[in-house]
């Protein structure tokens, strides 16, 4: 079972910390810090990035972005402590938040700190370690998506999280958005897919299915499960978190969601274990959704694309980080081919709607 603890590594040189500017920045900020810490870097994570610091047996996490310019509103650590903190009295499955640094002189940006919660991160694999047969690992996807079907139960219009996003027209600025940003993070060469940013434009819901506190990056490296039981205890992750469309934040978290009978190139983006015997297709993930939260998911074709465009994107604004020096990560270098990979299956599903 040990084998399935997420590991840290070395601190990747291009990703190194001014150590004695954190220590003394924490020691004035939270009790009890004694001697020099220890810094590791946590696997995960192609935009911000997360440090395991230890003083002692205490161990706390750092989450900073990455260097390079950045969009305006992205990597906002300061939103992102904010929003975990209004939200966990509400939505207990997050770690509580001890530090937040606007002081650019620590480490030329902001940055917080907040405890560790011990459990499994799963990735690409599902360890052997676990023990799961089929039925146990049905049950932990039906866990994983009863934790978001709990989120999106929250009272969105509680005053500590009314003001953590507009609400009402999140379609419609997240389909302007995210276009705006696709033709900002091209490079040359790059497709421009015009005819996927049209048929978005066109085929966008008038409004909302509800409005709620949505995720916007709900997988499962972004879950923590119980070492014993493989329930998610924790939830991390909530930088693009906002208030919008649950069903905006389905499609995203189905956009990672490689099953066992996709084609060879999206297999070779699986991130995580969805394609093992016992998970759910995207298609069944739909279905248990709509019958655990009650919401009509009639047509998801739109929620569906606009996921895999918005992954898109994102890969293309890694990749043009690359291009462009401020980043030297060599994993960065395919993510043009990838990007145009998510183009080009946007444009297959968008043949097969209905819409």
């Amino acid at each position: 079972m040990n084998a399935a603890i997420d590991e840290t590594r070395e601190v990747r040189a291009e990703d190194s910390l001014d150590l004695a500017a954190v220590d003394g920045f924490l020691k004035r900020h939270i009790a009890g810090l004694d001697g020099v810490p220890t810094v590791r870097q946590f696997p995960g994570g192609a935009s911000n990035l997360t440090y395991l610091l230890r003083y002692g047996e205490r161990e706390l996490v750092l989450r900073r972005p990455p260097a390079g310019v950045k969009a305006k509103s992205a990597h906002d650590m300061l939103r992102e402590a904010q929003v975990m903190a209004a939200l966990q009295p509400h939505y207990p499955h997050l770690p509580a938040i001890l530090a937040r640094c606007d002081d650019h002189a620590v480490l030329g940006h902001d940055f917080y700190v907040m405890e560790r919660l011990h459990g499994i991160i799963l990735r690409r694999e599902l360890p052997a370690g676990l023990g799961l047969d089929q039925a146990g690992v049905r049950r932990l996807c039906l866990g994983f998506i009863d934790r978001l079907v709990e989120l999106h139960r929250v009272d969105a219009s509680l005053p500590a999280l009314a003001g953590l996003g507009r609400g009402e027209g999140y379609i419609a600025r997240q389909v302007d958005g995210w276009s705006g940003r696709w033709r900002q993070a091209c490079t040359d060469g790059t497709d421009p897919c015009e005819d996927v940013l049209g048929w978005l434009a066109a085929k966008q819901p008038s409004r909302e299915t509800a409005i709620c506190v949505i995720h916007n990056d709900y997988r499962f490296d972004n879950v923590v499960l119980h070492p014993a039981s493989l329930d998610v205890v924790g939830v991390l992750d909530w930088e693009m978190s906002t208030l919008g469309d649950p069903l905006m934040d389905l499609g995203g978290s189905l956009a990672y969601w490689v099953q066992a009978d996709d084609d060879a190139v999206f297999q070779s983006f699986r991130r995580q274990p969805t394609h093992v015997p016992g998970m759910l297709s995207r298609r069944e993930v739909v279905d248990y959704y709509a019958a655990r939260s009650g919401r009509q998911v009639d047509c998801f074709d739109f929620h569906e694309v606009f996921g895999l465009f918005r992954l898109m994107v994102i890969i293309q604004q890694i990749h043009r980080r690359f291009v462009l020096g401020q980043t030297s990560n060599p994993q960065f270098a395919g993510f043009g081919q990838a990007a145009a990979y998510m183009g080009q299956r946007c444009r297959r599903l968008i043949a097969r709607s209905g819409l």
